[in-house]
């Protein structure tokens, strides 16, 4: 890795700051079934890289921002991330039976809990941000942009729509151009959110803003090019799903197209854009973010 910057403890004390506000998060004098709760947690717990959560924050820091409010982001949006795996794995999607090396949320639930589960993800994420401008950790504006953008990037334009595209893909769609699309918008666009909901946080600049979305969308596409790399030469055991998925459920990938050494070449050319971009952003610091961009481009899990 070329950063000097220490990224697994930081990522470590990110995870530790976002699983304690877990516990706050669900307000405990709600009503809510237990059954649901337990449901929602039970995937929300599940550990994983927690990335979308470490860009938030990572980017908050990178210009002067506090931790406090970027936290809550951060959960959000790994609330958003949670639903869409629950909401993947169903049979009627991708049919998975593990998911971060458990059993997927249908598995132990039912697939009715899993679907209203990841519902309830979905919505209370926007509840968690919300509480941002009603506590006084961010101003409504930010709050309301924040919002917005969750809204625009996981939703109809963004994250579903790209799951849309992927489901089309299984039936036979198989130009490149296309899959950039499934995976910019399926992948790219939450991580885009979270470095700009980050930014948002610490009160960027448009042009920081601009620099924080051209290095999402360059990393975001990495990482899922990645990920199509994983699930042919990856280790389940250190991946905590099964491999050879994509090629079970004959889904095309960057290296059905580019070949494994063409995908690996792909991934480092976008990491090393994405780099530029926040290199020239005058940011306070940009050694977390550069220190991200290495960890996807050599990471086996």
């Amino acid at each position: 890795m070329n950063s000097i910057f220490a990224l697994e403890p930081y990522m470590a004390e990110v995870a530790s700051d976002l699983e304690a506000y877990f516990e706050e998060a669900f307000p405990a004098e709600w009503d809510m079934p237990e059954a649901l709760l337990k449901s929602m947690r039970y995937s929300l717990d599940a550990g994983g890289k927690r990335l979308r959560p470490l860009l938030v924050v990572a980017a908050c820091e990178s210009l002067g921002g506090g931790r406090e409010a970027a936290i809550r982001v951060a959960a959000a949006v790994e609330m958003v991330h949670t639903y869409s795996l629950v909401h993947d794995d169903l049979p009627a999607m991708d049919d998975d039976d593990l998911r971060r090396g458990k059993p997927t949320n249908h598995k132990v639930f039912g697939e009715a809990m899993a679907i209203l589960a990841g519902d309830g993800l979905l919505t209370h994420a926007f509840y968690v941000i919300a509480t941002l401008a009603k506590d006084g950790l961010l101003g409504a504006e930010a709050a309301i942009a924040i919002v917005s953008d969750l809204a625009e990037y996981a939703g109809p334009r963004g994250m579903v729509g790209g799951q849309v595209a992927d489901m089309e893909g299984e039936q036979g769609i198989t130009d490149l151009k296309r899959l950039e699309y499934i995976h910019l918008h399926k992948t790219s666009d939450l991580i885009m959110f979270s470095l700009l909901a980050g930014g948002r946080a610490a009160g960027a600049t448009p042009e920081q803003l601009e620099a924080l979305r051209t290095f999402g969308r360059g990393i975001g596409l990495a990482f899922q090019i990645q990920d199509d790399i994983l699930d042919l030469v990856g280790d389940e055991s250190k991946l905590g799903k099964k491999t050879q998925s994509d090629v079970k459920m004959e889904k095309v990938t960057y290296p059905y197209f580019l070949g494994i050494d063409g995908s690996r070449e792909e991934v480092k050319r976008l990491s090393e854009e994405a780099k530029s971009a926040v290199e020239n952003a005058g940011l306070q610091s940009a050694e977390r973010l550069l220190a991200i961009a290495d960890y996807l481009v050599e990471r086996d899990r």
